[in-house]
């Protein structure tokens, strides 16, 4: 081989190692409006809570970058109810279920702690309003109850508590960071609900339900509130590893 062809295999090897470090550096590129933070930062925390801060006004139009759609309004397609005992005994099913407010949250703590893969975050929503088509069946405390049509419901003055299990995972030479368990936790101040069409439509008997559904929106609210928080944790998990997964964890938070 002579000198020339040496020369050109060089210079072809040259280009295919760019090539291959420049995309590794655009694979592993953060986006702009992610705030880095240092894992040995003394204030992690403050600084965590701002990367949080400054994603929550992108959350209502969706993050195309992290595959994520709009929440405001959020949209659940479908909660299933088969409670059989106990002051709600009721079948009932919400479908198309669009939630206005949830990008309106205070953020009001964050918590981290590396050692154990854990977070926790606390935040209030001033108000949610939650429109969909029920179905329902059954008896709420000891009052029977059927129909399906539009609900419509107000819950305001909102505390939240989020809490993020995670596991380090390895896929090639990088770690990623993995939500295994995400459990949410609300507690409701107020809350206003309407169910039309109760009762066949019957107007004095749906009338006189929805005034009972409001006079003891505490005890209902307590019964279905496990399904909610388990439908919730499902989709912002989801939500949280579309951005775990995107970037190693030495590029999200490096040392």
């Amino acid at each position: 081989m002579n000198f020339y062809n040496v020369k050109l295999v060089l210079s072809v090897l040259i280009i295919f190692i760019s090539i291959k470090i420049d995309a590794k550096r655009n694979k592993n590129k953060l986006p702009s409006f992610l705030n880095i933070c240092q894992r040995n930062d003394p204030h992690l925390n403050d600084c965590i809570k701002k990367s949080v801060e400054n994603l929550r006004p992108l959350l209502r139009k969706g993050i195309p970058e992290f595959d994520i759609p709009s929440c405001e309004p959020l949209h659940i397609p479908e909660v299933v109810i088969d409670q059989g005992a106990g002051p709600l005994s009721i079948k009932s099913s919400y479908k198309d279920i669009q939630v206005s407010g949830p990008t309106d949250f205070t953020l009001k703590s964050i918590r981290i702690d590396l050692e154990k893969n854990r977070v926790r975050i606390k935040l209030w929503l001033p108000k949610l309003e939650v429109m969909c088509q029920y179905e329902l069946q059954g008896k709420i405390l000891m009052m029977p109850i059927s129909g399906s049509g539009e609900s419509h419901g107000n819950y305001s003055n909102i505390d939240v508590t989020i809490t993020m299990q995670g596991q380090q995972i390895k896929k090639g030479d990088d770690v990623y960071f993995n939500i295994k368990d995400f459990v949410v936790d609300f507690n409701i101040g107020y809350a206003e609900i309407k169910l039309d069409n109760l009762f066949n439509g019957d107007k004095e008997l749906g009338e006189a339900m929805n005034l009972f559904l409001n006079d003891n929106w505490k005890q209902v609210s307590s019964e279905i509130k496990p399904v909610l928080e388990d439908t919730i944790a499902s989709i912002f998990k989801k939500f949280a590893n579309k951005i775990f997964h995107k970037f190693p964890l030495d590029v999200l938070l490096p040392q």
